[in-house]
């Protein structure tokens, strides 16, 4: 043993060139985790080198100091990076980092002196720009960083467009120190992406009053459905041939005790923000189930009733689960259930999507696509998808019978969903001139004004009773057979 190793030297080389690399990597691992946690001791971003957000205090605290000696202001402004998680998605998170330090030193010479970058997080910078004699000062460094970036990025040796969407408070009259600037600016920067991605706002006081209504809202919502507060409204729709009724709409509404009926445009939103949109949207499913299962028990002839799914309900991992069980336990067949869908939120994740709407399809649930025409511009998935209808957007119907493109659009759509073997509902359909107009292009369905709004369940069911009684049924075998592709996996259910 000893006698075959006394030369080791001799395998010097060989072991040379199996460690070195991994020597080499461990050396530059270990002198990069020295420099981020230099940079962080140093109050510096491990990125980008800028400035943090605690360093970026201390600045803007000597500012506040400064412009009280000098009789100046100065500005926070909160630059928000747009697109960045559709550049790591699709390129890859390094790819998304190269982007992030190529805008920060692009921005660098454009600020001046007087003015600091600092990245606060992920997408994030803000830049306290200091000695400015107002707000049109402000504005015209806005007016320069957004200028800055027009032009391309080269990221993966492709072109990379990007916009920031940017929000700006003032010293002293929007704050007197970091934190309630930054707080304003940040608000600012949340006005400015519900206007458009892209833009740019100052801070006003209405966004605080604005921002404080918005988390007593939220607060509420949190338990509006464990107080009852929730309720169902249901809007027919009616067969355009023989003016039927066979399903209808669940729309979801708040009555709030103190604030009333509360707008869904008001709530839905926050309710989406927030991630409260899955259990809420889990109670809608089980309640609509529940409310078909009592009208059937009460001896009224049954109706399918639609659910909208939002994005995040849809891709929630639960999904096909919670449907199921809300069927089992109301003891529905599940044609009485039809799910309607965004073209966005299905193409969000195409193939994952497919999947789920195969397995809601084969249970003999319908699916329809909500606001058809308004949302994603490829057709292909109109073939991919086990899909059952597709519903016009209300805003087609606005202009139906002054506007020929809307005409021709509303025309193209009902030829391409009866090619596909797809029924077509229109929505907002307010006037008996809409409705003939549908008719004589040969539309199935339409809910909308003309016929009613939606009403509370006892409502709904009256109406229906009376438009009933002038036209009796014939069978229910129609509305439960679903329209898909996959109809034929599925058993037939019996009138």
């Amino acid at each position: 043993m000893q006698g075959t190793f006394q030369h080791w030297w001799v395998y010097l080389p060989i072991i040379a060139i199996l460690v070195t690399p991994t020597v080499i990597a461990t050396w530059f691992a270990i002198q990069l985790h020295r420099e981020r946690v230099s940079r962080r001791r140093d109050g510096a971003d491990y990125l980008t080198g800028l400035p943090t957000r605690r360093a970026a205090a201390v600045v803007a605290a000597q500012a506040v100091l400064d412009a009280q000696h000098s009789g100046t202001e100065f500005a926070v402004i909160v630059l928000n990076v747009d697109r960045l998680k559709p550049i790591n998605d699709s390129l890859g998170h390094q790819a998304g980092d190269e982007l992030l330090l190529a805008l920060s030193q692009r921005l660098r010479p454009v600020l001046g002196s007087n003015s600091v970058l600092a990245r606060l997080a992920g997408d994030e910078f803000t830049v306290i720009a200091r000695e400015l004699r107002g707000p049109r000062e402000a504005e015209a460094l806005v007016h320069k960083i957004v200028q800055a970036v027009r032009d391309p990025f080269v990221i993966a040796a492709l072109d990379i467009h990007t916009s920031l969407t940017i929000g700006v408070s003032m010293y002293p009259l929007d704050g007197d120190s970091f934190d309630l600037l930054l707080r304003r600016a940040e608000m600012a920067l949340r006005c400015a992406k519900a206007a458009s991605r892209g833009s740019y706002r100052f801070y006003a006081l209405e966004m605080s009053n604005a921002a404080d209504e918005r988390l007593s809202l939220e607060n509420d919502l949190r338990r509006a459905v464990e107080l009852g507060q929730l309720e169902l409204h249901y809007q027919p729709k009616v067969d355009i041939g023989c003016n039927r009724i066979r399903s209808a709409e669940a729309l979801l509404r708040w009555r709030h005790p103190t604030r009333g009926l509360v707008p869904p445009n008001s709530f839905i939103p926050i309710a989406e923000e927030t991630g409260l949109i899955v259990p809420i949207g889990e109670w809608v499913l089980r309640e609509a189930c529940g409310q078909v299962r009592a009208w059937i028990n009460s001896g009224m002839s049954p109706v399918r009733v639609a659910v909208n799914l939002s994005a995040k309900q849809f891709r929630h991992v639960d999904l096909v689960a919670v449907v199921r069980s809300a069927i089992e336990e109301s003891k529905l067949q599940p044609g009485y259930l039809e799910l309607e869908l965004t073209e966005s939120a299905i193409m969000d994740d195409a193939e994952k999507s497919a999947s789920t709407l195969e397995i809601l399809s084969t249970m003999g649930v319908h699916i329809s696509i909500d606001d058809f025409g308004t949302g994603y511009s490829s057709l292909s998935y109109l073939r991919r998808f086990p899909l059952d209808k597709l519903k016009i957007d209300r805003s087609f119907m606005r202009d139906l019978l002054s506007n020929p493109d809307d005409a021709s659009i509303v025309k193209a759509i009902i030829s391409l969903a009866h090619n596909l073997r797809l029924r077509v509902v229109a929505e907002g359909v307010e006037t008996a001139e809409q409705l003939s107009f549908l008719r004589e292009l040969g539309c199935d369905q339409y809910q909308g004004y003309f016929c009613s709004p939606a009403v509370p369940a006892a409502a709904f069911a009256a109406l229906l009773l009376k438009m009933r009684a002038e036209r009796p049924e014939l069978t229910e075998a129609d509305m439960l057979r679903t329209q898909s592709r996959l109809s034929a996996f599925t058993p037939e259910i019996a009138p």
